[in-house]
């Protein structure tokens, strides 16, 4: 009973498979799908009679495209036999018996008596086992990566070791599509069985490289603040994907080989969200403090600073508070508070050799004294008219 069931295995199969067919890529198939089975075109809106066609069997001259953005890669009993990078038409040619057919001159004998005697063997089924799959070459979008506790990295700018809690996503890229199928892809996608999708929860090639880039995140962010080429500054992070990203594939390729060992690399990231413990953000804002200090803004954050402290104490000790702070500060003036910021290519002056003070009682016992100081502050801007005049009055016993 097996051997005949087996016969009208073998000769239904063969002339089923004589039909030739168009072969693409499947309906729906998603962004982040790496690889996937060509699928066959057995009907096109209810016309076409190729329905019942073998599994793992393509027969000659059948036609498979292959679209923008992807690979074509054949196998033939497990082993490469063809890959196509570019967009078009390909026409199937294999010697083996069960791709022979009698529309594209396989020849009665080869295509039928033949292959029938092959299937036979096998009990009715294909003597090969064929298929065609597609690689994507495009960039692989919405990979995540994040931490659920704080990493930390040297920061060179910061001088210390800084640490943060941080999530956001990155692009793949096929780059040896053989190289990835072979080393990396699972039995039953190569077969032509099922899809292989970086972004599947279920998938748990896609959870180990996961699991990698969040291991390579420290390294990965030393290399980039430490570089000074990026100007060693943290906060550069969020605003250079591209610069972060090749951190990032460096990290991943020195720690785990990707590039050389999978066939696949970073090509870019997104950086969602940084949240800096607290050391680092205390850190962070000493070093805004000190750039808001520097050079030309420098100057103005420390003359408003000091003209807020003399407003406050003429508030709190009047006309006579502001004398005192005036001479306090041996006389200066607005030009006293200013930072110096020498033009371009300018030799820096020489220090001057300050005149040593009067005793703070003979300055308060000399009306002249006390009025230049005003009227010099009055001049700067740091007091008010009505403040000299008072002072004026104060000085002169009036």
């Amino acid at each position: 009973m097996g051997l005949i069931q087996a016969a009208i295995g073998a000769i239904g199969g063969t002339l089923a498979d004589q039909w030739v067919d168009f072969y693409g890529v499947p309906d729906g198939i998603g962004s982040t799908v790496a690889v996937f089975p060509a699928v066959a075109k057995g009907q096109n809106a209810g016309r076409g009679s190729n329905t019942q066609g073998s599994e793992g069997v393509i027969t000659n001259g059948s036609k498979i495209i292959v679209p923008e953005g992807y690979g074509l890669v054949l196998l033939e009993d497990g082993a490469f036999t063809g890959f196509a990078a570019e967009p078009g038409a390909y026409i199937w040619n294999s010697d083996d018996p069960a791709s022979q057919s009698v529309f594209t001159g396989g020849g009665l004998v080869d295509s039928i008596i033949k292959q029938s005697w092959e299937r036979f063997k096998f009990g009715g089924r294909p003597s090969a086992q064929q298929s065609a799959i597609f690689v994507t070459l495009k960039e692989l979008p919405n990979n995540k990566f994040g931490t659920q506790s704080e990493i930390y990295w040297d920061d060179a700018f910061l001088n210390t070791q800084v640490g943060a809690i941080t999530r956001g996503t990155y692009t793949l890229k096929i780059t040896d599509p053989l190289t990835f199928i072979r080393n990396f892809v699972p039995a039953e996608v190569i077969g032509g069985r099922k899809s292989f999708d970086f972004t599947d929860i279920d998938n748990p090639a896609g959870e180990q490289l996961f699991n990698e880039v969040v291991g390579s995140l420290a390294p990965a962010f030393s290399m980039y603040t430490n570089d000074p080429a990026k100007g060693n500054r943290i906060t550069k992070l969020q605003q250079d994907s591209i610069g972060f990203a090749q951190s990032l594939s460096a990290a991943v390729e020195q720690n785990y080989q990707w590039r050389t060992d999978r066939g696949i690399e970073i090509v870019k990231t997104a950086i969602i969200s940084i949240e800096y413990d607290a050391n680092t953000r205390e850190l962070l804002k000493n070093v805004q403090r000190a750039d808001a200090l520097s050079g030309s803004r420098g100057n103005s954050n420390l003359q408003a600073s000091v003209a807020a402290g003399i407003e406050a104490a003429g508030e709190n000790a009047g006309p006579g508070g502001l004398i005192g702070m005036g001479m306090a500060t041996g006389g200066m003036g607005l030009g006293g508070l200013q930072q110096p910021v020498p033009p371009a290519g300018a030799p820096a002056a020489p220090a001057a050799t300050a005149p040593p003070a009067a005793p703070a009682e003979a300055a308060a016992e000399d009306p002249m004294a006390v009025l230049k100081r005003a009227k010099e502050m009055l001049d700067a801007g740091l007091i008010t008219q009505a403040d000299y005049d008072a002072a004026k009055a104060k000085a002169l016993g009036l």
